[in-house]
């Protein structure tokens, strides 16, 4: 997923296979302790937490909102309030931090999903956002810093399961409770208030432009479907 030549491959083949779609649920991420660049020259964290599944969702949006009512959710996680879009340095190309570049994509996911939100109204398919918890898999193993690591094992017991930590995504695909909602973020099933610095749409609206330039994709919003 931090290729997009892959995720591209990946999109083919779902339009391929599925003539409908009623739900994308993007959950794609990792922490790296030291800076790496994709094949396509992008810093790998905020590649694949970010431009990953902005890259999916702008092309299946259409299948999507062919498919209406449809719902897409997206995967963030409690560290977004930490974070901060540095537009000056979003690949961390002048002072990169492992936990500095995994809030940012936190948050960018927050973020996206909002602006997602309103560009998305009027066409039947919503957007919603949500944090797991603390997860008990092998995230960060991949370039895991000697202290997280070490936290990581005191902790372990008290962390969800695989299947608690996919509770609230599985909910806000599934349940007819959340029918209609768009641009709201929760967790553990509930809505929750996101960081100051998520709601702020023009942030959001120059970081959907940076992310489309990223990716080639078009900026422009759908246009909502026939009947709606």
């Amino acid at each position: 997923m931090s290729s997009q030549a892959e995720v591209r491959r990946l999109a083919a083949a779902v339009l391929d296979a599925y003539p409908r779609l009623d739900v994308l649920v993007n959950n794609v991420g990792e922490f790296r302790a030291h800076r790496h660049v994709t094949a396509d020259g992008l810093e790998h964290t905020f590649a694949l937490n970010h431009l990953a599944p902005f890259l999916l969702t702008s092309l299946l949006l259409d299948r999507l909102t062919a498919s209406a009512p449809a719902r897409i959710v997206t995967v963030s996680s409690g560290a977004h309030a930490r974070g901060r879009i540095d537009f000056d340095d979003l690949q961390g190309e002048r002072n990169y931090s492992g936990q500095r570049a995994y809030s940012q994509s936190k948050l960018a996911n927050v973020m996206f999903t909002y602006e997602l939100a309103r560009r998305l109204e009027g066409t039947g398919v919503t957007a919603t956002v949500c944090h797991p918890g603390v997860v008990r898999t092998s995230f960060g193993a991949e370039d895991q810093a000697a202290s997280l690591a070490v936290m990581i094992r005191v902790a372990r017991l008290a962390m969800k399961t695989p299947a608690q930590g996919a509770g609230t995504s599985i909910y806000l695909a599934s349940s007819p409770e959340v029918e209609g909602i768009t641009g709201r973020y929760y967790a553990d099933r509930k809505p929750k208030t996101s960081s100051k610095a998520s709601r702020n749409t023009a942030a959001a609206a120059r970081l959907w432009q940076a992310s489309a330039d990223l990716t080639g994709i078009t900026a422009e919003p759908p246009e909502p479907a026939v009947g709606s």
